[in-house]
């Protein structure tokens, strides 16, 4: 029976807006990453069948295929394909799946599969179509502009689900300022312990070499947080203290069947065990790894307790403390080096980075089992299982 297992990973530093990584253009941040995982790897290119990218504001310098311009910009053979995922902040998580289906199915033997978003240069609502449309007519508005949320008004957002999820859990701002200040800590501690110069690739920019995330904050605290506006809500709980940063970086795993794995001499890190999609409500948007990760353990075979290590994404702190609180999933498993909200969420390479980093984790515990899992907008979330096998 076919299966997909990994064998590399590479991920760029998480740049933080307008910091280390804020002038380097998208496709030469995804080539890079291409070209390191096959150095890591050992492996000619032409021989890769496939890339499956992912990128959410897929315009400007992220627009025409940006999986396929990487290709390349990486100096590939022509030969070699690519295209681009789009499932919102887990579009680099769907791509890992994709191309984990598509080895299996034996329709590929060899995919990189990951995700890139430059966010310093391709911000957050670039895509919103403003003004008016063409032929002079009303601008045409996205269908998920129509969504609003009771006592929000106007059009809905993600802040806004964060703080509706925060209300139906009972969380208060300053257990969510204390998960963030969490967050902060144990990156400091993954980052002055060397855990993730595994992970990283040094990243050429026009100021030199950058090697290492630049958006953990140092000496955070519950006081210095409480004072930070609440924007979504007056009296909220959300700030930009408890959620994820805007950020910069790329990240890439390389998937093969274990034959091909053995015939070209390259041991696996890990097996994706099981990976599964799920819809939730697209008002609180961000409640979806709840039931996606009830759904990958049924179909897993597995219980919380089987599973060693979690990476949710800390899209906000409202999100992986409901998450734990219908699961019942140990802190100390939960997000152990830190989340997005020290490191930092670049949208369409996050998904990809989650798993580099939990992957990391595993092989450097011993662990058996590890879920990633990841809120989308629209109220969609991925769960992914991956195997040990180091």
């Amino acid at each position: 029976m076919r299966d997909a297992v990994i064998v590399a990973l590479a991920r760029t530093p998480i740049g933080k807006r307008g910091g280390a990584l804020s002038k380097v253009h998208a496709v030469d941040a995804s080539a890079q990453v291409l070209n390191g995982l096959v150095e890591r790897a050992g492996l000619d290119p032409s021989i890769i069948d496939d890339v499956h990218w992912g990128n959410v504001i897929s315009i400007g310098q992220q627009s025409g295929n940006i999986g396929r311009m990487a290709v390349l910009a990486a100096g590939w053979p022509e030969s070699v394909p690519g295209f681009t995922v789009d499932r919102q902040c887990g579009s680099s998580q769907q791509a890992i799946s994709t191309a984990a289906a598509t080895v299996i199915a034996g329709h590929a033997d060899i995919i990189v599969a990951g995700g890139v978003e430059m966010m310093s240069q391709v911000p957050m609502g670039a895509a919103t179509v403003e003004g008016t449309g063409e032929m002079g007519g009303p601008a045409v508005e996205r269908y998920a502009d129509a969504l609003t949320a009771p006592g929000f008004g106007g059009r809905f957002n993600q802040g806004a689900g964060a703080e509706l999820i925060a209300r139906e859990w009972n969380l208060s701002r300053t257990q969510l300022d204390e998960y963030s200040v969490r967050s902060h800590e144990r990156a400091v501690y993954a980052q002055d312990n060397g855990y993730f110069d595994d992970e990283i690739i040094a990243i050429r920019t026009p100021h030199g070499d950058v090697s290492s995330d630049d958006g953990i904050r140092r000496g955070s605290t519950v006081e210095k947080l409480s004072t930070l506006k609440t924007p979504f809500l007056e009296n909220g709980c959300i700030t930009a203290g408890n959620a994820s940063q805007i950020s910069d970086g790329a990240a890439a795993v390389l998937i093969m069947t274990s034959e091909k794995a053995a015939a070209l001499g390259l041991k696996p890190i890990a097996r994706v065990h099981t990976a599964v999609v799920t819809g939730d409500d697209p008002v609180k948007m961000l409640t979806g790894p709840i039931p996606a990760t009830h759904l990958a353990l049924k179909r897993a075979g597995l219980s919380i307790g089987d599973i060693d290590a979690f990476e949710v994404n800390e899209a906000f702190a409202s999100v992986p403390l409901a998450w734990q609180a219908e699961t019942g999933a140990s802190d100390e498993a939960l997000n152990p080096a830190g989340g997005a909200i020290a490191l930092g969420h670049p949208l369409g390479g996050s998904g990809a980075r989650l798993a580099v980093t939990l992957l990391s984790h595993l092989r450097r515990t011993g662990g058996r089992f590890g879920l990633q899992t990841m809120c989308e907008g629209g109220g969609t979330a991925n769960a992914t299982i991956y195997e040990n096998l180091q």
